[in-house]
């Protein structure tokens, strides 16, 4: 059974990092592209990163510099690392996979950025 839960989450002033954990179990992480997406109040849901079977990474335009997606090594947890936070980078955020013909969520991880 797929599961992927995010943490990592919180409150930061801006110009502040933050590392984002999405643990996923009931498949290997690094056979299938892992997304990050984003939703901030009243806004669509937006796709932030993501790291394909054979890592390669794309980034989302706002966050290219900024942000970084990774693997461990044992397949299993993807990272989102996030520098130079700002406050339009304040939303909630989940991991995400795409298998089987369904896609599979994890229950999001508040960031908030302040000024």
């Amino acid at each position: 059974q797929v599961r992927l839960v995010e943490s990592g989450g919180g409150s930061v002033q801006a110009g502040g990092s933050l590392r984002l954990s999405c643990a996923a179990s009931g498949f290997i992480v690094s056979l299938y592209t892992m997304t990050w997406y984003r939703q901030a109040p009243g806004q669509q849901r937006e796709l932030v990163a993501a790291i394909t079977p054979g890592g390669i990474r794309n980034y989302a335009d706002s966050v290219k510099g900024r942000f970084t997606i990774s693997r461990d090594n044992a397949k299993t947890t993807v990272y989102l690392q996030m520098n130079s936070l700002r406050p339009e980078d304040t939303a909630v955020y989940y991991c995400k996979v795409y298998k089987s013909g369904s896609d599979y969520w994890g229950q999001g991880t508040q960031v908030t950025v302040s000024s």
